[in-house]
């Protein structure tokens, strides 16, 4: 599908229009379209995969620096940094709404609704992705939200570049297909136990012929009004026979095909997430060891990237020289014996004072706290006496 054209074209034609909800229901399993995303969104693994990685990022501790190497200090984030969307929802749901954008449908697009004096943006409004649409006039490119034109101070970010593409690659639209089978596995196990894939059970008299469409359709009908809306005990005359047809979940929900197929859709967000979220490798094993490094593995291929383009949106809301990055170290939960293992290598290091150690672990700073551990303080000088006037006296 080409995403751009040199004519003027309508309002989801290039992106698709915006929809509230898109049912799974179809005429048949295979018209199932896995590439919108409120019905891609249904499919519990891309809907977990995308959540995971959205809220790990939005929710990470944010810290503005002025400079950088030996110049480089910390400083206080500006307040309209804490919600730059104006909405009054803050920061972690705007930056929620950010990552969504680029996870599902590759491009984030939002209008401009404040700068600084100094240039810098200060506010902006994201808009749902199949909401924007847009088009080449004379090389310029002209956007349209809703069906109303942003003549200025539109914001297009984007991920999964493709060459000769302004857009960004969508992921959900490129393996539509592969949650289509999702959907279509699950809907296949809903309308099984809803509908049957075939009779529940079997009605059958061993002395007396049955005519289809005489007294079989009779003993039917009298045999399912009686089995409904009832508790009374069924009794059935001579020569009948009820045999239950059992269900197999293996065939009826096809596990296998579900599993497999969910797991797929959460590896699209990248390595590590369909482990994190429990579609293992059939035959592999969770040791000690590969659970402690799950977490670094899962910030180094699958959540860095992402992390890295937050934080180089938010750096735009600064003014320049000043840059924003995300406490990683935040995902790197350890335990308590680790992390006081770590504060006595630093201090014995002296790459850090005990203060700054105090200060982690949300303790008050001591007197003695801002010198390496080992160094003694020096001690303050003392002030000079004054000179004796001799002279004066004299």
């Amino acid at each position: 599908m080409s995403l751009w054209r040199r004519q003027r074209r309508s309002a989801g034609q290039v992106m698709g229009s915006a929809a509230p909800w898109v049912s799974v229901r179809s005429a048949g399993f295979a018209d199932i379209d896995g590439g919108q995303i409120d019905t891609a969104m249904q499919s519990i693994a891309v809907r977990t995969a995308a959540d995971l990685i959205a809220s790990l990022g939005s929710e990470l501790p944010v810290d503005v620096y002025r400079g950088t190497g030996r110049d480089l200090r910390a400083i206080p984030m500006p307040g309209y940094l804490e919600d730059p969307g104006g909405d009054g929802y803050g920061l972690p749901d705007w930056a929620y709404r950010v990552l969504i954008s680029w996870l599902l449908r590759g491009n984030l697009f939002g209008e401009e609704l404040a700068r600084a004096r100094a240039g810098h943006v200060t506010q902006v409004e994201v808009f749902h992705p199949d909401a924007v649409s847009g088009w080449l006039d004379d090389g310029t490119v002209v956007w349209q939200v809703n069906g109303r034109h942003v003549e200025k101070g539109m914001l297009h970010r984007r991920v999964n570049p493709v060459p000769g593409r302004v857009l960004g690659m969508s992921p959900i639209a490129y393996h539509a297909s592969t949650i289509g089978v999702s959907l279509a596995s699950t809907q296949f196990g809903l309308q099984w136990f809803g509908d049957g894939g075939h009779p529940t059970g079997i009605l059958r008299n061993t002395e007396v012929p049955l005519d289809p469409d005489g007294n079989a359709k009779t003993a039917k009908q009298r045999f399912m009004a009686a089995l409904r809306g009832r508790r009374e005990p069924l009794v059935l005359g001579k020569g009948w026979e009820y045999q239950q047809i059992q269900v197999n979940p293996e065939e009826s929900q096809f596990l296998e095909t579900m599993g497999y197929s969910e797991a797929q859709c959460a590896r699209m967000f990248g390595p590590g997430i369909a482990e994190v979220l429990g579609y293992s490798v059939k035959g592999a094993s969770l040791t000690y060891s590969n659970l402690a490094d799950r977490d670094l593995h899962l910030l180094k291929y699958a959540l860095g990237k992402w992390l890295s383009r937050l934080e180089r949106l938010l750096t735009e809301f600064l003014p320049r020289g000043q840059h924003v990055v995300l406490n990683r170290d935040a995902l790197l939960a350890t335990t308590t014996l680790q992390r006081y293992q770590a504060h006595a290598s630093a201090l014995g290091a002296k790459w850090k004072v005990p203060n700054e150690v105090r200060e982690l672990e949300d303790l008050r700073p001591v007197p003695w706290g801002d010198e390496p551990v080992g160094v003694d303080p020096q001690p303050e000088p003392e002030p000079n006496p004054p000179a004796d006037n001799k002279a004066g006296d004299e």
